[in-house]
Order: C-alpha cells, then structure tokens, then sequence
C-alpha cells in the first residue's frame, strides 16, 4: 500500500436553495459520509468522515469493491440502507453497531447498504484530486459504464441545470435532506469546506406534550402529534428557546392537571443519546409552529431539533397534521440552512 485516501472535502451551509453560476448540483442523502479504498494487494478500506474503519460492519460493500473496482482506485460518497421507499437512518446506525463477524452478515442480508458515489480521488493508480470536478466527474461516470459498476454501487445524480436540481428537491420523502453545489473548476480540497449545502426546513405544527425547564420558565419543548388511533406520539425536540420565546411560552403553557399520555416515560436528550431527560409534563393543548428539517427516523420522528417559530393559539390540537410513520412533514414553508 503506497497511497491513502485523502481527508473529506467538506460543506459549508449557503441559504440559497438556487444552483450558483458555475457550479454543479447533487442530491444531499441521509446517510453517513464514507469513503472507499481498493488497494492492489486485495485490501478494502471503507472509512467515516471520522476515519473509523466500516469495512467489517458493511461487508456486502467491502465484498464488492474487491469485485468491481479496480486496483488502487479510491472513491468518496454517501453510504445509505433503502427500508421501503425512503432512506433509514438508523438501520445505518445500527449496522455499525454489529462491526463484525455474523452479526454483520445478518444485518446485511436483512438491512443491505448501498454506496451512492459522487466523486473518484484516485483511479487505477493515478491521483485525481488535483483535477477539476468536471474532469473527474467524467472520469467517474466513464468508470461507471465501462466496468460497469453495479450494486451496490449507485452513481450520484449530478446536474448543472437549475430546473432539475429544484426539482430534487421535491425528493425529501425518500431520503433527501437537499443539496450540494460543487464547483466545476474545482480539484478536491482535502479537509476544506468548500463546497456548498442547502438543506431543506418547512414549518409545521406540534403540540407541547412536555418540557424541559419548568411551564413557567421553559428551555426546550418536547413536541407531539396525535396519531388517528388518538394517542399522543412523541415527534421531537426543540433546540434551547431564547429569551423572549421561553417568556411567552412561559405565559402560556400549564403544568397537566390530570392523567398525562406520556406519564411515566421517558425522554433521551438526542436522536441515539442514552442520556435522559428531567422533563416536566405539560396539558398537551398548546399548539406551536415549528422550522423542522426533513430527516425523518422508522418511526416517523424528526431525528433533528427542531426550533420553535411562534405560538398557533387559535389552533386546536386536533387541528395538528396527524403523526403518520415514516412521512414526510408538511411542505409549504421555506427553504433554509439548519445551522
């Protein structure tokens, strides 16, 4: 082995939705960051931004790039697991948790990945950093036909035409989070946010069934949506209030007077956390619109915070969309960076 990948080229949030001149476009899936390393003596690097090694916990992915690749080739992309018609984000999460051995190959074979590809760094032994983007995205689509790469290999869509890429953009129930604007004249700048990220946020709204703080002096909110069987489903939390919200919210929220549908459980501080919340119940009748991204979990959960936008006191909280699994949220809100 006498080459490594280079570090990740990395994102930088832009507000503007809207394809910049001299730039390309991808889709933003919901998935983990890997790149993929094929050497000539038959090793298979798959590594995470962090650069852990994923190789053992996907080896249907590390199995095909000792079958497909060829030798000495590196490849950067979006490692993702399709349940149903949307990308799952903790089927992925749960697949590195089995790093080995048998409990791989089951996940495996019951949570197959794929390798959605958007950039090749090196290929036969050649280092294509220093090329512009568009030299090698056509070196990567060339190495897509002519091998050919199948799954589960997946070629990135890429598009210079504004249309289309709004048009992605409509995309969000099954997994895409926005888009990556790429110049073309650039070469990959290892370890530098360059290129650009727009992730779509709609607003919405939820029903306070808790929070953390106190009713009177509330930090976050601890939202939910009723479900059409009439129980209250925990949706997600917001990031903290400031101070103005948390004192209008602190007018308007009231400790539950009687048997809460949430009474006895409990709450984790984040999406995979195990660390538990002190929450405080509230009479789930204060409705709120909030700005949400569309990262959604199996369960129908917003899997990132959320940020409260203003109190909706004129709506009843039968007047809230209905918590549905796995759907997306609402559209009709704007598009704007989660910071």
């Amino acid at each position: 082995m006498t080459w490594t990948l280079p570090e990740p080229m990395l994102t930088t949030p832009v507000a503007s939705p809207d394809l910049p001149p001299g730039c390309v476009a991808e889709p933003k899936w919901d998935g983990y960051r890997a790149q993929l390393a094929r050497y000539a003596n038959g090793r298979v690097l798959l590594r995470s931004r962090q650069g852990t090694d994923m190789s053992a916990a996907f080896p249907e992915v590390a199995g095909a790039a000792l079958a497909q690749l060829p030798a000495d080739t590196g490849l950067d992309g979006e490692l993702v697991v399709w349940e149903g018609e949307r990308l799952a984000f903790e089927r992925l999460q749960q697949r590195l948790a089995r790093r080995r051995g048998a409990g791989a190959l089951a996940a495996a074979r019951t949570w197959p990945a794929h390798l959605v590809v958007f950039d090749v760094v090196r290929l036969e032994g050649a280092d294509l950093a220093l090329w512009p983007y568009a030299r090698r995205r056509t070196a990567l689509e060339t190495l897509f036909a002519d091998t050919p790469l199948t799954a589960p290999f997946t070629l990135c869509p890429s598009t210079t035409d504004p249309a289309t890429a709004r048009d992605w953009l409509t995309w969000t129930s099954a997994g895409l989070e926005g888009l990556c604007f790429k110049r073309l004249s650039e070469p990959y700048r290892a370890g530098t946010r360059a290129w650009g990220k727009c992730k779509v946020r709609t607003t919405t709204e939820a029903i306070v069934g808790a929070v953390t703080g106190s009713a009177g002096a509330p930090r976050t909110l601890l939202l939910g949506r009723y479900d059409d069987t009439g129980r209250l489903r925990y949706t997600g939390r917001t990031v903290p209030l400031d101070h103005t919200s948390a004192t209008s919210l602190g007018t308007a929220l009231a400790p539950t007077c009687r048997e809460h549908p949430w009474t006895g459980r409990t709450f984790t501080a984040g999406w995979g956390s195990r660390d538990v919340l002190d929450v405080a119940l509230i009479d789930p009748q204060l409705v709120v619109e909030v700005a949400v991204d569309v990262a959604r979990d199996v369960a129908g959960r917003w899997r990132h915070p959320v940020r409260f936008h203003r109190i909706r006191a004129e709506l009843h909280p039968m007047h809230v969309p209905k918590f549905r699994e796995g759907d997306e949220p609402p559209t009709g809100g704007d598009l704007r960076e989660q910071p």
